[in-house]
């Protein structure tokens, strides 16, 4: 097998709008060390996390929505401040190329894994580090994983394009489900409900046997009831009081206060996003005095993505695939997915 020296992929090479992305055709090819795979890219999706990272949204002295970035900042990533030039991606499908006898994968194996890699450590048990953030991501044709974060999805049904689809937003999704405790029976919220987190949260709660409501635009709402929710509400809807078991957030903003309202006593709110704004306004009254447990979600143990996996190999879940782009063409694909024209996940093909 002959591994070639340079390949193709987009450079981040500083905080900013789409100038800031680079299209090269002279990046190295990464070499993998003791107990890493090399792996050949075959498909990466578009997640917020990327434009967030892209603009430095995750620095505190970002108050506003992702779209309202209009400031330089120094410590943008989720861990602080980048090294550039930096190749993003955080959701992979790819084909193993190279790997050691040591890592337990072999060559043609199709893989995928997380884009949050937990790395707990003394003092910090809940310690990760971010694929396309602290290190290089799926956004080139080639890209080096630790094989411990490596998942075999060879068996799986489902298309290179559509597993692409799945770390971030399914991850995501999973890891809010399973700190919130959502299970059969219950009532659950989700907002940004025809988004990429929020269409696989909406699918993802049907299977656990709950009832699910979205809040989405009145254009999306029967691509959200066609992936498990019984009904929907529109975003500047009044919602009902004390009728909701959980309340899936990835939106924040103004809202917030309702959602907390929505909950029923002793409800659970869970939270891994505010695309509309990260800075609310809480009455802790209605908090405390109702006992709603707010649970913050980045962080996912080791047997959530593991259990997602299963249902990889197994089909039983698919995302919602509206568009591809090539790699190139990552500054378009972009910008598609910040005008919310397109419900459920684009995709970039290297």
């Amino acid at each position: 097998m002959t591994i070639p020296k340079t390949m193709s992929g987009v450079y981040l090479t500083q905080h900013g709008g789409p100038e800031a992305l680079e299209w090269r055709k002279d990046i190295p090819v990464p070499q993998p060390g003791s107990g890493q795979v090399l792996v050949r890219v075959l498909a990466a999706g578009v997640n917020n996390t990327d434009i967030n990272t892209r603009v430095g949204w995750y620095s505190s002295d970002v108050t506003g929505a992702t779209d309202a970035v209009d400031q330089d900042v120094e410590a943008g990533g989720w861990g602080g401040a980048l090294h550039f030039p930096r190749i993003q991606g955080g959701d992979l499908c790819g084909v193993v190329e190279l790997a050691g006898l040591e890592t337990g994968f072999q060559p043609g194996q199709r893989v995928t894994c997380p884009i949050n890699l937990p790395r707990p450590r003394p003092g910090h048990p809940t310690g990760f580090i971010a694929l396309g953030s602290e290190m290089d991501g799926a956004f080139a044709h080639y890209c080096v994983v630790e094989a411990d974060d490596l998942y075999d999805v060879t068996a799986s049904p489902l298309s290179d394009v559509e597993i692409a689809a799945i770390p971030c937003a399914f991850g995501t999704a999973e890891n809010l489900l399973t700190r919130a405790g959502v299970t059969s029976g219950q009532k659950v919220l989700i907002t940004g409900a025809s988004g990429g987190v929020g269409l696989a949260a909406v699918q993802l709660a049907a299977l656990r046997g709950a009832t699910v409501w979205g809040v989405t635009s009145a254009a999306k709402a029967d691509v959200v009831k066609s992936q498990g929710a019984v009904e929907t509400f529109a975003r500047d809807a009044v919602l009902p009081a004390d009728m909701f078991d959980v309340v899936i957030d990835v939106v924040g903003g103004p809202a917030w206060p309702s959602l907390i309202l929505a909950l029923k006593p002793g409800g659970h709110y869970a939270v891994s996003g505010a695309i509309a704004g990260p800075i609310v306004q809480a009455d802790l009254r209605d908090i405390y005095l109702r006992d709603i447990t707010i649970h913050g979600c980045t962080h996912q143990a080791f047997d959530v993505f593991g259990r997602l996996v299963e249902m990889i190999n197994a089909g039983q879940i698919r995302p919602l695939i509206s568009k591809t782009y090539p790699l190139k063409n990552i500054a378009v694909a972009q910008a598609d997915f910040q005008s919310k024209t397109y419900p459920g996940k684009l995709v970039l093909i290297p």
